[in-house]
């Protein structure tokens, strides 16, 4: 029986149609470690994998870990999205600064 944390890995992998093997890419696993994730009763991922995993997904581990929260809010995915930035290099900030003032001089 897959735990609470198996369960919204595979939920968000799919709502983002993301298959077994790309997640396993993007987070440097294996696709059969994945699957265990999602499938084992009592799944004990590393810090450093679920940080990763969470990354690709877009929400952040604190909501993985979560048995109570059963679909990432706004919040939760705002905070996914300011991790990835704060890990950016400084040309890559430059650049989504760069969109953002784009953005708000068109509206």
């Amino acid at each position: 029986m897959p735990s609470p944390l198996g369960d919204k890995i595979r939920a968000r992998r799919t709502e983002k149609e993301i298959s077994l093997e790309a997640l396993a890419v993007q987070t440097g696993s294996s696709k059969s470690y994945i699957w265990e994730l999602e499938n084992r009763d009592r799944p004990k991922p590393s810090s450093e994998k679920l940080n990763r995993i969470a990354a690709a997904l877009g929400v952040t581990p604190e909501y993985l870990w979560d048995a109570q929260a059963s679909v990432p809010d706004e919040s939760v995915e705002d905070r996914a999205f300011f991790r990835r930035y704060q890990q950016m290099d400084d040309k890559d900030k430059k650049k989504v600064q760069a969109f953002l003032d784009l953005w708000e001089q068109k509206g």
